[in-house]
Order: C-alpha cells, then sequence, then structure tokens
C-alpha cells in the first residue's frame, strides 16, 4: 500500500531533478548567473543567494542591484545634505538599497524633500515636506500659520494652522523625477493636536490633476479627524496620518507636472500640523 505524501513536502523524485537543475545553472559562469537574476525583482535576487554559494555571490554582486536601483541615483546622492554623500558610494549596491528602502532609510534631499526606494519594487519615493508646498496665508503676518519643530518629524519644520476660515495648500512634482511605467499615488501627511476645531465638522477636499491641464480634475472629500464615525485617514508607522490624496500614472519619457491640491473654503480650522505630501508606487494587491 503506497504512503500518502504530506502536504507540501517534494517527492524523492522531484527534489532530484530540482537538485540536478540548480547544479547545471550554477555550472554556468558567474557573470552569466548575475545577468539572469539581474533580470528578476529584489525578492527573488534574495531568494536566489539560498540556494547555492554560487548563486549566492552572484545574487549578492554589484552588478545584480545596481539594476535594481535608479539610473541617476548618484545624482540624487550627490543632492543629498547628508555630511558626506560620496560615504554612501563607497558601500556595496545591495546595502545601499536596504539603506534607502522607504521603512529604513532616506535621503534628505535640498532640506524640503525626502527621497527613498519603495521596498519591493525599488521604484522612487518622494515626500515634499511643508517648507516646500505653496501653503495659501503661510506669508500672512496675521498668525493663520506658524513653523513648529516636532521631534518625530523628518524635517526641521512643519507646518501649523493655528486658526484660519479655509485651507488651500498645494504641492507639485515633475514626472521626470519618478519611476516611469508606474501608477503612483499621493498621500498628504498630518496630524491634528488635541485643541484641534473644524476637522470633524467638515470633510477637506483633494485632487491630484496635471498642471495646466485642460480637463478639470474633480476633488473627493475626506474626513481628516480619526475621531469620527468614518474618518478617511489612515495611521502610519512614524506616528503620523495620511489620506490618499488622488493617483496618476508616469509614462516614458513624460516631461509633465502633478499638482496637488487641498482645500476647504467654508469653514474655520485650527489645530493642523502639516509635514508633506508624499508620492509613492501604488502596489497590487
Amino acid at each position: 500500500m503506497m504512503k500518502r505524501r504530506e502536504k507540501g513536502t517534494i517527492d524523492p523524485y522531484s527534489r532530484e531533478k530540482l537538485e540536478m537543475k540548480n547544479m547545471m545553472i550554477s555550472m554556468l559562469p558567474l557573470e552569466c548567473i548575475s545577468q539572469i537574476i539581474s533580470l528578476t525583482s529584489p525578492c527573488d535576487a534574495c531568494r536566489s543567494s539560498l540556494v547555492s554559494s554560487v548563486f549566492k555571490e552572484a545574487a549578492d554582486s554589484d552588478f545584480v542591484w545596481e539594476s535594481f536601483l535608479p539610473s541617476d541615483i548618484k545624482q540624487i546622492i550627490s543632492r543629498s545634505i547628508l555630511p558626506s554623500p560620496s560615504s554612501l558610494n563607497s558601500i556595496s549596491k545591495k546595502d545601499l538599497y536596504y539603506h534607502l528602502r522607504i521603512q529604513h532609510l532616506h535621503i534628505l534631499l535640498d532640506g524640503n524633500m525626502i527621497f527613498a526606494l519603495e521596498e519591493k519594487s525599488g521604484k522612487k519615493c518622494y515626500m515634499i515636506g511643508a517648507r516646500g508646498l505653496s501653503i495659501a496665508g503661510e506669508e500672512d503676518k496675521l498668525g493663520y500659520w506658524q513653523w513648529a519643530t516636532v521631534p518625530a518629524s523628518r524635517f526641521s519644520e512643519v507646518a501649523e494652522l493655528k486658526n484660519k476660515l479655509g485651507l488651500d495648500i498645494k504641492a507639485h512634482i515633475k514626472t521626470t523625477m519618478l519611476s516611469p511605467g508606474t501608477t503612483y499615488a499621493a498621500y498628504f501627511v498630518y496630524q491634528l493636536l488635541g485643541c484641534r476645531f473644524g476637522f470633524a465638522q467638515r470633510p477637506v477636499e483633494f485632487r491630484v490633476t496635471w498642471e495646466q491641464s485642460r480637463v478639470e480634475a474633480p476633488y473627493h472629500d475626506v474626513v481628516l479627524d480619526p475621531c469620527t464615525v468614518s474618518p478617511g485617514a489612515q495611521y502610519r508607522e512614524d506616528g503620523w496620518m495620511e489620506v490618499e490624496m488622488g493617483e496618476f500614472f508616469v509614462k516614458g519619457g513624460d516631461n509633465a507636472t502633478v499638482e496637488c491640491s487641498v482645500r476647504e473654503v467654508d469653514g474655520t480650522k485650527s489645530g493642523l500640523l502639516v509635514e508633506g505630501v508624499e508620492f509613492r508606487p501604488k502596489l497590487d494587491v
């Protein structure tokens, strides 16, 4: 009587075929194995390194991980305000990739923008800090907005709404800065203070559109206060909250500008901290 094989196990014949296939591939020149792995993904490269010592050497090579990094990564690093930006160019490409993951480390560019890599795909992510946004009333001397230092922020300053009728905030980013062939989403990153007012009563309007487009994109409403019955915000791992403002697709060779808008025209509001607007690739679920 034949024994039933346990679910998830590999029969000896199939295991032998798999080991033979891996052994045959391992006989290829190291450059060929690296070339093959570079056509996969960062996750596949990590899995490949577990096959054998030859695969590990190929999968960890600079050739493989340079293919997962943006082609202009050196120019991006040169814009950073690190004490020694060149130090990032001296480490291995794999270490550089993992240092720049969005959940690990980031590069602060020009003081008003953060650059990171999406962990699984290696595609570009940017966050424009509050100082890089267009905030109506920010320059007025009436005290509608103030600049505050918040330890939890990655930027030196965030914008604090003290008391104002309505909101009008805009962020702009050029598509040449982003990864081509990618659907991106823009996220409004903020916090609400305990003494806030006006965010539970009225929703805020968001829109993502092409600058100078002849087609008027619609706004959509979101309630920012998390204490409401159906809030539209999500908590982030860094302690801030975010709302998806909208999405857009970046074609290869595009040279356009995306405009992201936040507005509310009727109610008086206060107690809002704005860290910035973040642009991340939309992931397939």
